[in-house]
């Protein structure tokens, strides 16, 4: 099977390459510089010579807080780059995978969510990827894959913050109102690629790391690993406030848990630990 990955420097993308290398897939993992996903004649370019069997999108404008003031930036990547891949997917007949968020979701919610639950997103990045999913669903095979609070030993993200002021600080005040479920890059590529080669019906999909938890719990899960595994000699006073208490400049999902029963069904498997992957992070970046 040839597998073409797009956003190929940001967690997913690293972690899809991850996979992939143990695979006997042939593959083409493309960053920014290689494809600019905006480009609609440079997508039809890199697709029409690589005529994958399945393209997965791992590219996104993620930047939250700063789409609220960086509209532009955030459609062209999240929605109108998706209709260019789409397009260029139908073109060659390939499997759409895509990658969407848990802030299509107004947060209102109190048990998880199903793919078909009211979507309404509560700020620019919400509704960009929202517009996103109905472009890739312009491809006539495609899977749409929601997911949450994602982490990995790559980039940016939650995990390696904490550590990073963790390890200088000694008491750190941490959101503790908001509750979703963290996943592992890792496990999210590998779910995304047994999606391509079972391969499942087309349709939208959730996939997350399992046990619900606040950013406050996360952050307590993250530095009692670290002591236990040495990463860090001590840890800081982890104090829970709301919310209100620590403003942004976007607004998000307070409940943003997603049920994974449709995909776990699809692929015969269970939903990932997040625990266990925090564990296995934590020692990546340690070697």
């Amino acid at each position: 099977m040839k597998i073409l990955v797009t956003g190929a420097d940001g967690q997913l993308g690293r972690c899809l390459q991850d996979c992939l290398g143990r695979s006997n897939h042939q593959w083409l993992a493309l960053n920014r510089s290689r494809l600019d996903i905006t480009d609609p004649d440079a997508v039809a370019a890199a697709v029409n010579q690589f005529k994958p069997d399945v393209i997965i999108n791992a590219a996104a404008y993620t930047a939250v807080d700063k789409a609220e003031s960086d509209h532009d930036r955030a459609w062209a990547i999240n929605a109108q780059a998706v209709e260019h891949l789409a397009a260029a997917a139908n073109a060659t007949g390939a499997l759409f995978i895509h990658v969407s968020t848990d802030y299509v979701f107004d947060g209102s919610a109190t048990a998880p969510y199903s793919e078909s639950a009211v979507l309404s997103p509560l700020g620019v990045y919400g509704l960009s990827k929202l517009d996103g999913e109905t472009a890739a669903a312009k491809a006539q095979r495609h899977c749409i894959v929601r997911t949450a609070w994602v982490f990995s030993e790559y980039g940016n993200n939650f995990l390696k913050t904490m550590l990073r002021v963790g390890a200088d600080r000694d008491e750190l005040k941490v959101v503790a109102d908001q509750v979703g479920t963290p996943t592992y890059a890792g496990d999210l590529a590998s779910a995304l690629l047994s999606m391509a080669e079972k391969p499942v019906p087309t349709g939208t999909y959730h996939f997350s790391g399992g046990e619900p938890c606040s950013w406050w719990d996360f952050a307590n899960a993250i530095f009692e690993c670290a002591r236990e595994t040495g990463t860090l000699e001590k840890s800081p006073k982890l104090t829970p406030i709301t919310t209100q208490e620590y403003p942004t400049p976007a607004k998000r999902p307070q409940y943003s848990v997603l049920d994974n029963s449709k995909l776990n069904k699809a692929l015969g498997a269970h939903t990932a630990d997040w625990r266990s992957a925090v564990r296995k992070v934590l020692h990546e970046l340690s070697v």
